[in-house]
């Protein structure tokens, strides 16, 4: 069985566009979505599709993609009051 590999995502609230905007630039890849549960569905895709060719030696079947982000609440705040969050992940593995 191959060893767990584990991509992380950034993500951070648009608040001008209403979406997640993550990127991930060990994969690479980047996406916008209304929610973070899409955001890991259409980076978790863009993962596998581009595995083969940046990662030649992992195994499809050992990879896992999380989501770092702040909270909503947080980046509502954060939007408002125009400063950085502070604390406060999410994290979603698939």
């Amino acid at each position: 069985m191959s060893k767990p590999v584990i991509f992380t995502v950034s993500a951070v609230w648009d608040a001008e566009a209403s979406v997640w905007s993550g990127h991930c630039d060990d994969i690479p890849a980047a996406a916008d979505a209304p929610t973070l549960d899409e955001l890991l569905e259409k980076i978790s895709a863009m993962a596998l599709d581009l595995l083969p060719d940046n990662h030649p030696g992992i195994d499809p079947a050992s990879l896992s993609v999380q989501i770092t982000a702040p909270s909503f609440e947080t980046a509502q705040l954060e939007s408002r009051a125009g400063q950085p969050a502070t604390g406060a992940n999410s994290r979603i593995g698939r």
